[in-house]
């Protein structure tokens, strides 16, 4: 056995022996997210409740990274390490100073649920900003990628992760309490579940939160295939379970799958739900008085949540975590990767040759989210020191021989002005502020009132959830009213998800997408339009034309779902994105031809930058099945590797293709190997028809063969 788990087993027998010295009625207490002390055993009170999504959440100040759906944009694993790193070392230094002052409140402690790896199959999902896009294969790597880093590889963890929300889970907010979301063994196991299997099986993640909803009829945290047979079962988690926030108390109130608040404790526990955030474990030794729960199944889950606490070198005098200073927390170094990674996650949906600009004396800067720090944060968010707006960031890179025109031109939407008892709009002055301009920089989009968490938003429309892709109506007659001055449009969208584009598309002269883009967001923004760099980002979620081309939103089938099965023809598709340079790839070379089943391959290509300027590249690899038994995706993402070319420059990209990229899944939800022919695609794009009209360019075919 190695040093490393050596180290484990003794962190569990340390556990143990430590629940072995409470009475069953302080065990019980541990179970709750917010743990009471046990004073006469030397255990501080213990908050189990704090988020870093895209940085340390809800404590106060700490440095605040683009949205998630941002970050999955720069198709950079390292990128969402060097975060995840950073969210650990602000994480230690905060904690370390709050429990030096007894400060153990919610959101203090280093169990953090995240990060989202749930699947955004649906653009109305107001929570699919949290996630890392539409892909399995995406997902799984930048969870991966986050998790390890999040959780280090020293001899007590840095921080914990919590992969959620297991399983099945992207909407509706409106009906998640009371939900079931119908699912097949196939979709499972080829969409739905493949993120949480890296995570666990690859990155030992130590947390797993089940869903609010029902997956094919049972609640997702007290579920026997999920929970027990896969989770436990199948792929060895040792980890701890935590419910969404009062998901339990839904079992009797809102999915009716038992009948009392002991019921519902005594379920969940027994089906290995560890820490309920909620209340709902307050009743659990009723529970054990009915009958109904066991001192057994109440001393599993403590020993599970302080082998945690161990791990973290929480009870420990010599975790060296413990050293990390308060001044590391919000440091310059960690806001200029924030930077770097907002310029990184914006992606460049149309040029027609206006970006970057040049020559300009007039800057019309117009819309609702052109000076909106909410339109930076999405949710889940930290406190920054310091926002820079889209307006503030074109002013300050704009400098004094540039005039800054600005109008808001709307509210985000109507209802929102209607409560703020504001005027209809301001169109006219915008319809100024274009007229008097040489170019326009229009900010559109949505943020956490439209979009966002049922609970959380207050939101105005659908819980969380948009009622459709269209912008808002004041912002689409604020658009046409700007577009009709006549004047180059360059429409700056900051929202979590797909939008209706295509009016956009006609008459703008530029589309970027700019996310929840982070507190630095409106620097990076000021940089891309002036050409300080070249945009590099790709979309991790398909951008439809309209929600007609959308299945019902309640429909959890993948059938004509995401760029893997969608059969029409999008406006601009997953792995999609715009550069100020331009880039051929040349050479596509395999370390084999044939393979064994359970092996994989090694793709090599030249990727050279034929442009006049540096850029990054992002090389996406695509694999089909050609002669597949069974019906499989179009083609699936199976790798990608981010590259900085200066001009002219060529380089050899090597990307190791899974042996799993060569399975196919069953209708029984099995992964099997198949003897075949695959096809390979290499280049910027995936190998759509929409992708190459776009670019002009396809991606280079490489053939290998599975033998029998």
């Amino acid at each position: 056995m190695s040093n490393y788990h050596e180290r484990q087993q003794e962190f569990v027998r340390r556990a143990e022996e430590l629940v072995s010295q409470m009475t069953l009625e302080e065990a019980a207490s541990q179970l709750r997210y917010d743990a009471p002390a046990i004073d006469r055993l030397g255990i501080p009170r213990y908050n189990w409740w704090n988020e870093a999504l895209h940085g340390v959440a809800r404590a106060g100040t700490a440095t605040m990274f683009p949205q998630a759906i941002g970050l999955a944009a720069m198709f950079d694993r390292e990128e969402v390490a060097e975060m995840a790193r950073i969210i650990a070392t602000e994480a230690r230094a905060k904690y370390n100073d709050q429990a030096r002052k007894g400060d153990r409140d919610i959101y203090k402690g280093l169990t953090f649920w995240s990060p989202n790896v749930n699947i955004f199959r649906d653009p109305r999902w107001g929570r699919g900003q949290e996630t890392f896009g539409e892909d399995p294969f995406l997902s799984a790597r930048l969870g991966v990628a986050y998790v390890q880093a999040l959780q280090g590889d020293g001899p007590y963890m840095k921080a914990a992760a919590c992969a959620k929300h297991f399983a099945v889970h992207s909407g509706p907010e409106a009906l998640r309490h009371e939900f079931d979301a119908a699912v097949s063994d196939h979709d499972l196991w080829d969409t739905y579940l493949p993120a949480f299997e890296a995570c666990v099986t690859e990155a030992d993640v130590e947390a797993v939160m089940g869903a609010y909803n029902r997956t094919n009829g049972e609640p997702c945290c007290a579920h026997t295939v999920l929970m027990e047979e896969i989770l436990r079962g199948n792929w060895g988690f040792e980890g701890h379970f935590v419910s969404d926030c009062w998901a339990i108390r839904d079992f009797h109130t809102r999915h009716h799958v038992t009948n009392t608040v002991t019921e519902s404790a005594a379920l969940a526990l027994q089906k290995g739900c560890d820490v309920n955030c909620g209340n709902t474990y307050l009743h659990m030794l009723s529970a054990v008085d009915e009958g109904l729960a066991t001192e057994e199944e109440i001393r599993r889950a403590a020993v599970r949540l302080f082998t945690t606490r161990f791990k973290l070198g929480l009870f420990d005098s010599d975790c060296p975590y413990d050293s990390i200073s308060y001044l590391e927390n919000d440091s310059p170094k960690h806001n200029a990767a924030s930077l770097r990674m907002s310029r990184k996650s914006f992606v460049l949906l149309k040029n027609t040759g206006i970006l970057p600009l040049s020559g300009v004396k007039t800057i019309g800067v117009v819309g609702p989210n052109a000076d909106s720090r909410d339109a930076l944060r999405g949710n889940y968010y930290g406190t920054a020191s310091r926002y820079v707006t889209n307006l503030e960031g074109i002013r300050a890179r704009a400098g004094e021989s540039v005039r800054v025109l600005y109008s808001e031109g709307c509210h985000l939407y109507k209802e929102k002005m209607e409560n703020l008892a504001l005027p209809e709009d301001r169109l006219s002055e915008a319809a100024s502020v274009a007229e008097n301009s040489d170019v326009v920089v229009i900010c559109l989009g949505l943020d956490a009132t439209i979009e966002g968490e049922e609970g959380d938003t207050g939101n105005a429309f659908a819980s969380g959830d948009k009622k459709g892709l269209a912008f808002p109506e004041p912002q689409r007659k604020l658009l046409e009213t700007v577009c009709a001055a006549g004047k180059p449009v360059i429409l700056v969208v900051n929202a979590g998800s797909a939008m209706d584009l295509r009016f956009a598309d006609e008459h703008c002269a530029a589309i970027v997408q700019a996310w929840y883009s982070g507190a630095h967001g409106g620097t990076a923004l000021a940089e891309l339009l002036f050409g300080d760099f070249s945009p590099s980002g790709r979309l991790p979620v398909t951008f439809y034309q309209s929600e007609e081309q959308l299945p019902d939103f309640l429909d959890y089938s993948m059938e004509n779902r995401t760029y893997r099965y969608f059969t029409g023809e999008p406006l601009y598709p997953f792995g999609f994105g715009l550069s100020y340079a331009s880039f051929s790839y040349r050479e596509p070379t395999l370390s084999a031809q044939t393979i064994r089943p359970g092996e994989g391959v090694r793709l090599s290509a030249t990727v050279r930058n034929d442009g006049a300027t540096p850029s990054d590249e992002v090389a996406e690899v695509y694999i089909r099945a050609e002669e597949a038994s069974v019906p499989v995706p179009r083609w699936s993402l199976c790798g990608f590797e981010r590259l900085t070319l200066a001009p002219g420059e060529s380089r050899t990209v090597n990307i190791e293709i899974p042996a799993s990229a060569f399975s196919v899944v069953l209708p029984d939800g099995r992964r099997t190997v198949e003897p075949g022919r695959f096809t390979l695609y290499i280049g910027g794009s995936q190998p759509d028809a929409r992708s190459a009209a776009l670019t002009g360019k396809k991606p280079l075919e490489a053939a290998v063969t599975v033998s029998g």
